[in-house]
């Protein structure tokens, strides 16, 4: 049996690149795999010394990306869902309190979050429907909001685990966010918003990409660099 083919690599200083070239690509591109492998996209007449001279340009960008990956893989407690245990909504901490009976098994009341007794089994279940529900109808909103002064015409909204993104432009221009969105604080999630519905126009983060955002969001910058700083503190269910 062949051994398998490997992919080329290209080693510049003390990262290295798997090269992927594709006659369909126009321009150069890296990815930072989620498990830290770095692929350096490219079209097949692009020499050695162009890729090395690029990914030289890339460097703070990738060594940027390389430790946000280092700490989004750091171990997050987990909720032991007991009474006083704070819960994220909109960048606000609301306390949790188990009630012994209520008509729903979780809801936001009086600005805490109250817990039927005999759904704590399945509490984590239950939190992640509830932000789930919520996410998509805060965040409809706020595409509603941005849809005709971005001129894009989604195709809907969907909420899931999307991973360590926060969101997603998928195919047939649907819009897609994870539920956790809804737990950063809400000028913050606004800017998720407006960069998913920025990849409608630009796929890629082109400096035609960022200008379409400063149109829509003027103050981009800062709520971007808060993402990156405090985005992965936000805790987990």
């Amino acid at each position: 049996m062949p051994a398998p083919v490997k992919s080329p690599s290209l080693q510049v200083d003390d990262l290295r690149f798997t090269i992927q070239r594709s006659a369909r690509r126009k321009t150069m591109q890296i990815t930072v795999e989620r498990g830290g492998d770095l692929v350096l996209c490219a079209p097949p007449e692009v020499d050695e010394a162009t890729l090395r001279t690029f990914a030289l340009e890339k460097r703070f960008w990738i060594y940027t990306k390389l430790a946000e990956k280092d700490r989004l893989q750091r171990l997050v407690p987990r909720k032991e869902f007991v009474g006083g245990e704070g819960f994220l909504y909109l960048g606000r901490s609301h306390r949790l309190k188990l009630v012994e009976e209520q008509d729903v098994p979780l809801k936001l009341t009086g600005g805490r979050f109250c817990l039927a007794t005999d759904a704590l089994p399945a509490a984590r279940d239950h939190f992640i429907r509830w932000y789930s529900t919520h996410a998509k109808a805060w965040l409809s909103s706020r595409v509603a909001d941005y849809r005709s002064r971005m001129e894009v015409a989604p195709a809907g909204v969907k909420v899931q685990d999307l991973g360590y993104r926060w969101g997603s432009c998928g195919k047939g221009d649907w819009l897609y966010f994870h539920w956790k969105a809804i737990l950063l604080p809400a000028r913050i999630a606004e800017y998720v918003v407006v960069h998913e519905i920025a990849h409608l126009h630009e796929p890629h983060h082109t400096p035609g990409f960022w200008l379409r955002v400063e149109r829509a969001m003027p103050d981009y910058a800062q709520r971007k660099a808060w993402l990156a700083e405090h985005g992965i503190d936000v805790e987990g269910i």
